[in-house]
């Protein structure tokens, strides 16, 4: 035990690791470290206080793949997680979404280098087709971001070492 309680886990605070989906309601909140090239879809149901998050890693898996954890990819995990919040009734238009993450984290290569352009082409693709308004986002550029959604508001706190601290 640590009697500062700096070192104490916060047991409000679920973290979603590489292709997690998770659904938790208010007062938790979701998080997941360390996106690069990754993509984090936070969905929000503001009727009910619940959201959702997910990691998602590449846009899809390759042709031919055998058995794969599907949360890693935006073409499962997008509709999988819509379909988690959804499976009360609520319709996927009422859902709030916002994503970051999808930096240029890879240089050379070029298949390597656009994955996390590719990863936010493919999870508002998805959005577009599950018909879930995308309301703001933090995506692109060169630099890595850990996001946590907050479950009472919806707001997407968006951390970097470059930027500091964004809510969207």
């Amino acid at each position: 035990m640590d009697p500062s309680g700096l070192f104490s886990p916060d047991p409000e605070l679920i973290e979603v690791g590489v292709g997690g989906l998770v659904v938790a309601e208010h007062p938790k909140r979701l998080f997941t470290p360390a996106l690069g090239s990754c993509v984090a879809l936070a969905l929000w149901n503001p009727a009910r206080g619940t959201g959702a998050m997910a990691h998602i890693m590449l846009p899809q898996p390759a042709p031919g793949a055998g058995p794969t954890h599907g949360g890693r990819f935006a073409t499962f995990a997008v509709p999988e997680l819509v379909r988690m919040m959804t499976k009360d009734g609520t319709k996927p238009r009422r859902l709030i979404a916002k994503i970051a993450g999808g930096a240029a984290m890879f240089r050379g290569e070029v298949a390597i280098a656009n994955i996390g352009r590719r990863n936010i082409a493919e999870v508002k693709h998805q959005l577009s087709l599950m018909s879930v308004p995308l309301v703001a986002e933090d995506t692109g550029e060169g630099h890595a971001r850990t996001v946590e959604l907050l479950l009472d508001s919806g707001v997407m706190v968006v951390r970097s070492y470059q930027f500091g601290v964004r809510r969207i």
